[in-house]
């Protein structure tokens, strides 16, 4: 016996467009939305495509859909779920503790890296710029390059918090790129680079100011 026929994306689509007008405020909170003849006739799609968008923001809380008196407005986008704020509670907490780690190693390897250290350093900035790099990827080149400079202090104990902090860094990491992708990464690797001048300058205060910028800037993605 043939499978079902699933449904088509085009309500899925419907719904994202009409989401996209509410939050760019075309309907203010509250506000009736037109009619369903109007209505589907703006996004190009037939009545029954237009119930299920409705009936999909709704079950997110977004509309209300009230017998004989229409669909209005009662949110003005998707509220996250408590695992959603539970994940982002935990990825601040993540990134204020690298602060406190990665940002005093950064001084003191602008005090202490041999060229052995920039050379790792480099070649591991190099890696964290790679094209095609899927998330999980990406986050351990990074934090192959972090490491470089922490290992670059030579400080043991900054090394073994560090290693063994390492796993849950790298599941909030990609947790935080899933649900927020970096806003430029140009000037996210603009800023892996300057630290890494400011090391082989033996630039201490401007090796810390770099680290903590950088992670500073990914806790305020967040808070």
């Amino acid at each position: 016996m043939p499978s079902p026929v699933q449904r088509h994306p085009l309500a899925a689509q419907a719904a994202d467009v009409l989401l996209e007008r509410l939050r760019a405020g075309e309907w203010p909170l509250g506000h009736k939305l037109p009619g369903e003849t109007t209505l589907a006739a703006q996004l190009g799609v037939g009545r029954s495509t237009l119930r299920e968008a409705i009936r999909e923001l709704s079950g997110k809380g977004i509309l209300d859909t009230r017998q004989g008196s229409g669909v209005f407005v009662t949110a003005l986008d998707v509220p996250e779920n408590r695992d959603t704020v539970l994940r982002r509670a935990s990825i601040v907490s993540v990134i204020e503790a690298r602060i406190a780690i990665e940002a005093e190693a950064a001084g003191l390897a602008a005090e202490r890296r041999t060229p052995a250290d920039l050379r790792t350093m480099r070649r591991a900035l190099m890696e964290r710029r790679a094209d095609g790099q899927s998330i999980d990827e990406h986050v351990d080149a990074d934090m192959g390059f972090h490491r470089a400079v922490v290992l670059a202090a030579h400080n043991d104990v900054f090394t073994e918090l560090f290693d063994g902090f390492i796993p849950r860094v790298r599941t909030a990491m990609i947790d935080m790129l899933k649900i927020r992708p970096l806003v430029s990464e140009e000037a996210d690797h603009a800023l892996h680079t300057a630290l890494v001048q400011a090391v082989a300058d033996r630039d201490p205060q401007a090796a810390t100011e770099f680290s903590r910028s950088h992670l500073a800037a990914l806790k305020g993605a967040f808070v």
